[in-house]
């Protein structure tokens, strides 16, 4: 009789301190390319798709999420891979609008499909792929430019823009860097300096993450700091040991290697930009 109260005094304990003290969650991160469909679908965040004027030619289909919060937030606009716009890449700006920003993800071949269509009118990766190359840099500048110049217009933004890009996105967003007006903020994700000329050019400070078995993108991480060290520009390097190039997206490849890379990059992502964004 002893031995059951005892117990279920010892339960009883037990439920009240986890009740008033629930175990603290761990950092959340965007889901892996196999999973981002089904996170998508269980975000409770607003997402939505819209058209951002672009010129007179075909408006540039984007993503937008907004955070939940009070104030206005800053802005972040999400660049894709060679890939286009895709579900990982939706989903990497819903997890940015759970951290609170505000996440605009624009297909920047839009109106270069069949039909006038971007990503979604394509038949195959590889089609996308050959359009996405098909941009100039001058082209892609310009079209992050009128989506820079359409988030001004967003009563919930506080005016602040940064960039995070992958891949041939990161080089997108090192180059916005450079841009005229630069962004405020600028990640790349595993993505190519800009050229010698632009890289003289670079204004707003850069997080920079490399998977440390990827040498042709890492091979230009020391050129590329020294330089902008004689700049006096700020540019934070991370190279991950194990990891491959596009560790965020496939995170359960190479033995555990791309997950403790994204367990360490994307924390000091957001670190970063909201120092400076918001």
């Amino acid at each position: 009789m002893r031995r059951s109260l005892l117990l279920a005094t010892t339960l009883l304990v037990a439920a009240s301190v986890l009740h008033a003290a629930p175990m603290k969650r761990g950092p959340a991160f965007p889901a892996s390319e196999d999973s981002a469909r089904v996170a998508l679908e269980r975000s409770p965040r607003h997402g939505e798709f819209v058209d951002v004027p672009y010129g007179s030619t075909t408006p540039l289909r984007s993503y937008v999420v907004y955070p939940e919060r009070r104030d206005k937030a800053g802005v972040v606009i999400v660049i894709h891979e060679i890939f286009g716009l895709s579900d990982w890449i939706r989903g990497v700006a819903d997890q940015l609008a759970a951290e609170g920003f505000i996440a605009v993800a624009p297909d920047l071949i839009s109106g270069l499909a069949a039909g006038g269509g971007g990503t979604d009118s394509t038949t195959s990766r590889d089609e996308v792929v050959q359009l996405v190359r098909k941009l100039t840099p001058d082209e892609s500048a310009a079209r992050l430019a009128a989506v820079r110049a359409w988030t001004r217009g967003l009563p919930a933004a506080n005016g602040k823009v940064g960039t995070v890009g992958f891949c041939w996105g990161g080089g997108r967003s090192f180059s916005a860097a450079a841009a005229t007006p630069a962004v405020d903020a600028a990640v790349v994700f595993y993505g190519s300096s800009p050229d010698s000329a632009a890289l003289l050019q670079v204004r707003a400070p850069v997080q920079a993450h490399y998977g440390g078995d990827d040498a042709r993108i890492t091979s230009t991480v020391e050129g590329t700091r020294v330089t902008l060290a004689k700049l006096g520009r700020s540019y934070r390097a991370f190279v991950y040991e194990g990891a491959g190039h596009g560790f965020l997206r496939q995170q359960e490849a190479r033995d555990g290697a791309n997950r403790r890379a994204t367990e360490a990059a994307w924390p000091r992502t957001i670190t970063f930009l909201r120092h400076h964004l918001d």
